[in-house]
C-alpha cells in the first residue's frame, strides 16, 4: 500500500509515479523488517509510528526541533529540513555514476528536468575533480 502523510493526515500518494515500486537494498530492508517487529502496532500498519498516539508524526516539529537544531549544531551554515535529504540523495545518486534515467525514477519524477534541473547539484568533491 502507497500511502502519504502529511501534517498527521494520511491520503493517497499525488502522482502515479510515486505508486511505482522502489528497490531497497537487501540489508536495508532486512533492518526495516527487524524494526517493523519491534515497533508499536497501529492502526495504519506504520513503520514509525508515534508511541503515543500509535498515529503517524507530524513532520513539521520533528524538522523544526531536531534536524535544524542538527544542522545548526553540525555548523552547517544553513537550516536543513526534510528536502535536504532529498537534494543529498540526488547528489550521491550523481556522484555514484547512476544514470540520469535511474536517478528520476528512483527520485520518482515525472519528468528528468526536475531531477536535473532543481536537484541537479553535484557534490563539491565531484566538481572539483572534473575540474583537476
Amino acid at each position: 500500500m502507497t500511502r502519504a502523510a502529511v501534517r498527521g493526515r494520511t491520503s493517497d500518494v499525488k502522482t502515479e509515479y510515486s505508486k511505482d515500486d522502489l528497490p531497497l537494498d537487501s540489508d536495508f530492508a532486512n533492518v526495516m523488517h527487524d524494526w517493523k517487529k519491534r515497533c508499536s502496532k497501529s492502526e495504519g500498519d506504520w513503520a514509525f509510528p508515534n508511541p503515543n498516539t500509535l498515529k503517524v508524526y507530524h513532520a513539521e516539529p520533528i524538522q523544526q526541533d531536531y534536524l535544524r537544531l542538527a544542522g545548526r549544531n553540525a555548523q552547517l551554515g544553513r537550516d536543513i529540513g526534510w528536502h535536504t535529504f532529498r537534494h543529498t540523495y540526488r547528489s550521491f545518486l550523481g556522484d555514484g555514476g547512476t544514470p540520469v534515467g535511474v536517478q528520476q525514477k528512483l527520485m520518482r519524477h515525472a519528468q528528468v528536468s526536475t531531477t536535473m534541473d532543481i536537484y541537479g547539484n553535484a557534490q563539491m568533491r565531484s566538481k572539483r575533480d572534473a575540474n583537476s
